[in-house]
């Protein structure tokens, strides 16, 4: 290693250094600007570490979620279902160590075979790879952070058939499809638990914040 790095840098700038006082502060910002009450107490934790990820307090106006999903969500992580994702940016964020069941944590978007499945089927490849978990779909805890036609789909093969995972995180993000699948979502006829963000907003970072905060809780400082 370079000497130059075995010493601080010339301080420029006056900012907080310390991780698990940035946790702290973060929280507490949080917790003062987010209008929790409206989230039963089970939501809450999970509820900051959503805007803990996107920096925007006033999703918590926007999140919906079914009786007993955080419930469910925690038993099924507890029980070591497998963790479904859509995209590997959802995989990638996911942390493995607060995974006390160790967890298999799958996204088959890399299949070899989904770029074929996508073409014979007209659809995106996040939407076909799902098919690729029909074997590991039941029970599992689904978190959808990018593709609103991954959870299209998703909910088209369990109208057809596919098992019924033990709940659904559903946060595509995007201004096609992206509301109206998680609409869809909120309106499903299986009576799969689930939580989602009504609206164009989501992505990678709140899907797997979500599924970090299910799993281990609410941290009070940095791993």
């Amino acid at each position: 290693m370079n000497d130059a790095f075995a010493r601080p840098p010339a301080r420029r700038y006056d900012y907080e250094r310390d991780p698990a006082a940035i946790y702290r502060q973060s929280f507490a910002i949080v917790r003062a600007e987010a209008d929790l009450d409206r989230l039963p107490e089970s939501l809450r934790d999970v509820a900051v570490r959503l805007i803990h990820a996107c920096g925007e307090p006033d999703i918590v106006a926007d999140l919906a979620w079914s009786d007993g999903a955080a419930e469910a969500a925690r038993e099924a992580l507890g029980q070591g279902a497998p963790i479904l994702t859509d995209v590997k940016m959802v995989e990638y964020g996911i942390i493995r160590s607060r995974l006390a069941a160790r967890n298999e944590v799958v996204c088959t978007l890399d299949d070899p075979r989904v770029a074929d499945h996508a073409g014979d089927l007209a659809t995106t490849r996040s939407a076909a790879a799902v098919d690729f978990w029909q074997d590991r779909l039941a029970g599992a805890v689904v978190a959808i952070g990018n593709a609103p036609t991954a959870l299209f789909h998703l909910l088209e093969r369990i109208a057809e058939g596919f098992p019924r995972p033990a709940v659904i995180l559903g946060f595509p993000v995007g201004f096609v499809g992206a509301a109206e699948s998680k609409q869809a979502l909120s309106e499903n006829p299986f009576s799969i638990p689930y939580l989602t963000l009504k609206g164009r907003r989501g992505g990678s970072a709140i899907a797997a914040a979500a599924v970090n905060a299910l799993a281990a809780g609410l941290p009070e400082e940095g791993r």
